[in-house]
């Protein structure tokens, strides 16, 4: 498995490091799950800084995953309190990464299980597949629901949304769920197979 490191944060396009690398990007609501399910993925439990204050990412913040090959931790969206301009700061901040990133590989986005696809979930969801963004969503905390009702809440995921998403995966950092899962998918996009390499890269 790849070793993550922290390499740096931006407030700013600015601050972005060089496009020189395969990247995959997390994106979710504000309190889905989203530092945990990277720390989760990359067996580093205090890469991304878990909080219990939801939209504490504000900036984006970079990581290293092997040789060639990055994680980005992108602001979490849909947090209410959180003053106008910062929401709209935070939404340039998005739009400037997704927009012109030619190595990003695909987007992992975080779905709080017991929630399923809000409002705001649904526009990211159509602005990936805008931008030809395969997508792997991860419905996290599975653990807080049975395995029937986890296993409903995935069906009925699966069934809306578009073809743009590669799989969507019931996940828990708590017990392990879906982690296998998920890292396998990470490698794809960040090594795919030569014949294949500029296939889906957006």
């Amino acid at each position: 498995m790849p070793v993550a490191q922290f390499l740096k944060s931006a407030s700013d396009p600015a601050g972005f490091p060089p496009d020189d690398c395969s990247e995959v990007a997390f994106v979710g609501r504000s309190n889905s799950g989203k530092s945990s399910a990277i720390n989760a993925v990359t067996g580093a439990r205090k890469l991304a800084r878990v909080s219990k204050t939801p939209g504490r990412t504000q900036l984006i913040n970079f990581f290293t995953y092997g040789p060639g090959h990055r994680l980005v931790d992108l602001p979490g969206y849909g947090f209410a309190r959180a003053a106008p301009a910062v929401r709209q700061r935070w939404r340039g901040l998005l739009e400037a990464y997704l927009s012109d990133r030619p190595g990003l590989r695909g987007i992992v986005i975080t779905l709080d299980v017991r929630r399923g696809i809000m409002e705001l979930d649904a526009a990211m969801i159509e602005w990936a597949e805008s931008l030809g963004l395969p997508m792997l969503l991860l419905l996290t905390k599975a653990d807080k629901l049975s395995r029937g009702q986890a296993a409903a809440v995935r069906s009925r995921v699966a069934a809306e949304v578009p073809d743009g998403v590669v799989a969507v995966t019931l996940f828990s950092a708590l017990t392990g769920q879906g982690v296998d899962e998920a890292r396998d998918q990470l490698m794809r996009w960040l090594e795919p197979p030569e014949a294949g390499a500029e296939a889906g890269t957006g």
